[in-house]
C-alpha cells in the first residue's frame, strides 16, 4: 500500500498554485526507474500458496508486501506514515467540529459514478444547505470545472503518481474554500478502493460508492474500504434490467465485512434513491 510504498510522494498539486501544472505530464510520459529489490537489501518475500496455486501477499503482519522490505520493515514505515497523517486529521477534525460542519469521504472505484451522484446532489442542495467539494484526481482539473458548473464552490487537488488523498492536503486545501457554518464539505477521493481506506483525512464518515456495473463482489474483493465506510451507496441502479446482477448478493457481501454498514440503491442520472440520501445527509448534518 502507499503508506509503505512511496508513490504519493511529488507531483502534488492543488489548483491556484501554478499556472498550467499538467504541461509537463502531456509532453514527457513519466517512467519509473528500475528497482530490484534483492540487489538493493537482499530480502526477499515469500508469498502465500494455496492449494489451487493462487499466490496471497497479503499475510504477513504487515498485510502487504513491498520489494526489498521485510515485513517488520514494513510494519514500522506504515506506523510512522499513518501516525503523522493521523495527528494532521486530528487537527482538521476538530477544525471541522468547531465550526460544526459535515465532512464526507467519498470514495469508490473509478468510473462508479460519483461525481455524477455529487452534482445531482449539489444542484438539490443548492440554496438550502452551504456546500463546497475538494475533488481528488492524479491530473487535470476536469471534475472541479463540473462542480462549480453546480453553483458551488469546488478545488481540485491533483496527486500526480499519489493514488490518494491525505489529511494535509485536506488541511491545505479547506482555507481556499468558503464553506459557513453547519455547512456539508465533501470530499471526493481519487478512484481506488485500496489506499484511500487507510488514510483518515478527519472526515465524520467515508461513504463508499460502488455501481451495479462493478460486480456484486466487489465488497470481498476490497474489504478493508468497505469496513471503513459508514455508508454504502449502491448507484446506477437504473441499469439493473441489463445487467446480471444480484442486489441481495452485494448487500450481504458489504454487512460480512462490515456488519454496521448503511446501504442506499440510487441513481444519479434517474433519481431513485436520492430523497433518502438527502435526508441522511441533512440528519448527520444535525447531529
Amino acid at each position: 500500500m502507499c503508506s509503505t510504498c512511496g508513490c504519493a510522494e511529488g507531483n502534488l498539486y492543488i489548483e491556484g498554485d501554478e499556472h498550467r501544472p499538467h504541461a509537463a505530464f502531456r509532453s514527457a510520459p513519466f517512467s519509473p526507474a528500475p528497482r530490484p529489490a534483492a540487489a538493493l537489501t537482499g530480502i526477499t518475500f515469500a508469498p502465500r500458496h494455496s492449494a489451487a496455486g493462487d499466490l496471497h501477499y497479503g499475510h504477513g503482519i504487515a498485510g502487504t508486501h513491498a520489494p526489498g522490505l521485510s515485513q517488520r520493515q514494513m510494519l514500522e514505515v506504515e506506523i510512522n506514515v499513518l501516525d503523522k497523517n493521523n495527528q494532521i486529521a486530528a487537527r482538521n477534525r476538530a477544525r471541522f467540529a468547531t465550526r460544526k460542519q459535515l465532512v464526507l469521504n467519498l470514495v469508490s472505484s473509478p468510473g462508479s459514478g460519483k461525481t455524477t451522484l455529487l452534482t445531482q446532489t449539489l444542484h438539490r442542495l443548492n440554496g438550502r444547505i452551504s456546500c463546497a467539494v475538494i475533488e481528488g484526481d492524479q491530473q487535470t482539473v476536469n471534475d472541479a470545472a463540473r462542480i462549480r458548473e453546480t453553483g458551488t464552490p469546488a478545488i481540485q487537488v491533483n496527486t500526480g503518481k499519489g493514488c490518494h488523498l491525505d489529511a494535509q492536503m485536506i488541511a491545505d486545501a479547506t482555507p481556499r474554500l468558503p464553506l459557513a457554518d453547519n455547512g456539508i464539505l465533501f470530499i471526493e477521493n481519487v478512484g481506488n478502493l485500496v489506499c484511500p481506506a487507510s488514510f483518515d483525512l478527519g472526515e465524520r464518515h467515508k461513504v463508499a460508492v460502488l455501481s451495479v456495473t462493478e460486480g456484486e463482489d466487489k465488497p470481498l474483493k476490497y474489504p478493508h474500504m468497505f469496513a471503513a465506510a459508514s455508508l454504502m451507496l449502491l448507484n446506477k441502479v437504473d441499469l439493473l434490467p441489463y445487467l446480471n446482477f444480484d442486489v441481495d448478493k452485494c448487500m450481504a457481501y458489504a454487512r460480512e465485512v462490515n456488519p454496521e454498514i448503511d446501504i442506499m440503491l440510487v441513481s444519479a442520472t434517474r433519481g431513485d434513491g436520492m430523497d433518502a440520501w438527502l435526508n441522511w445527509l441533512e440528519s448527520e448534518r444535525c447531529a
